[in-house]
C-alpha cells in the first residue's frame, strides 16, 4: 500500500475512530493496523492527532546534464559576451562548431548533442552559478510630472526609426548606497542598438541634461526621442524643458516593469557591467578614468 493511499485512508478512518466508543475503537484500530501495517501505538497517535490532507512527495530531480555540459555551455556563453539564455541558445548550432574549429572546445558527439538540445531556461539555470550578482537599484520615483509625460510600453517599438533612445543610470556603488559614487548614463538607440555611455559624477537633473547634450554629438543621427524610467533624475522640469525646447519626444516606462525598458537593461549588463563590473567608484580621478573607458 502506497504512502499516499495510507494517508487517504487515515483521513477517512480518523473521524470515525474518534467518535466511536472504547470497544468499537479496538475493532477500527485492528482493521487500520491490518491494512496499513503500522505499529499499533503509532497508528493510535495518527488517528488521534491532527488530520492533514495527503501532501505530494517532492523528490529532487535527477540531474540530466552533467558538469561537462555546463563547462561547454560556459565556454560558449563567455565567447558570446555573457548574453542571456534566450539570446544564446539560438546561436549555439553556429557557435559550438566555430569554437571547436578554433580549438576552444573538444566535444564528443553525445556531449555536443546535449549542448545543442538545451532550452533557454535550462541554459540560464546551468549558467546561474557563473553570473555576477545584480547591482543595486537607485531609482527614486519622481512623481510631480508623471501626468505630463506619456507612458510608452515595450510593445510600441515596432516602428521605431533611428533616433529614438532608451536611457538609464547604472550605479557604481559597490553594494553600498552610502556616500557619493559615480554613475553611468547609458543611451541605446532602439532601432540600431547603437549605445553610448557617459559618466556622471553626481546623479543630478542638470548632470543628466549635460550628459545628454554631449551624447547628441556622439550618435550618427539626430536625437528624436528619449524613453526613461520613473527616477527623479529623469522625471523633472529640467529634462522636460530641454526636450521640449529641442523637439525631442519624452516618454517614460511603467513603474517597476523593467521589460518596458528591456533594450537599455540589456545594454546595462552586456556593456557597462561587462566592462566596468560591480565595484565602487568615487571621486574626480575615477570619474576621469571612467570617462576615458
Amino acid at each position: 500500500m502506497s504512502f499516499r493511499a495510507k494517508r487517504e485512508l487515515l483521513v477517512q478512518v480518523a473521524p470515525r475512530y474518534r467518535a466511536a466508543r472504547h470497544g468499537q475503537r479496538s475493532v477500527i484500530l485492528d482493521e487500520f493496523v491490518a491494512v496499513t501495517g503500522y505499529n499499533r501505538k503509532y497508528a493510535i497517535r495518527l488517528l488521534l492527532g491532527p488530520i492533514r490532507p495527503p501532501q505530494p512527495i517532492r523528490r529532487p530531480r535527477v540531474a540530466h546534464y552533467g558538469a561537462e555540459v555546463q563547462e561547454a555551455l560556459a565556454n560558449a556563453w563567455t565567447a558570446a559576451n555573457g548574453i542571456c539564455g534566450k539570446r544564446l541558445v539560438p546561436f549555439l548550432p553556429e557557435l559550438i562548431p566555430a569554437l571547436e574549429r578554433h580549438g576552444h572546445l573538444s566535444l564528443s558527439d553525445t556531449l555536443r548533442q546535449q549542448v545543442l538540445s538545451l532550452s533557454p531556461a535550462t541554459a540560464d539555470r546551468l549558467l546561474k552559478p557563473l553570473r555576477q550578482p545584480h547591482g543595486l537599484t537607485t531609482t527614486k520615483p519622481g512623481r510631480l510630472l508623471k501626468q505630463h509625460i506619456p507612458v510608452r510600453t515595450f510593445t510600441e517599438w515596432t516602428d521605431a526609426q533611428p533616433g529614438f533612445l532608451e536611457a538609464d543610470l547604472v550605479a557604481h556603488c559597490g553594494g553600498s548606497m552610502g556616500g557619493a559614487f559615480l554613475y553611468t548614463l547609458t543611451l541605446t538607440d532602439v532601432a540600431t542598438t547603437w549605445t553610448e555611455c557617459l559618466p556622471l559624477l553626481h546623479r543630478t537633473q542638470h548632470g543628466v541634461v549635460h550628459a545628454l547634450q554631449r551624447a547628441r554629438g556622439m550618435f550618427p543621427f539626430a536625437l528624436l526621442g528619449i524613453d526613461t524610467d520613473n527616477g527623479g533624475e529623469f522625471i523633472n522640469h529640467v529634462l522636460l524643458d530641454y526636450c521640449t525646447d529641442h523637439g525631442i519626444t519624452f516618454t517614460r516606462s511603467r513603474p517597476y516593469l523593467k521589460h518596458d525598458t528591456c533594450h537599455i537593461e540589456q545594454k546595462n549588463g552586456s556593456v557597462v557591467r561587462q566592462l566596468v563590473g560591480y565595484d565602487r567608484f568615487e571621486g574626480e580621478r575615477a570619474y576621469r578614468q571612467l570617462a576615458e573607458l
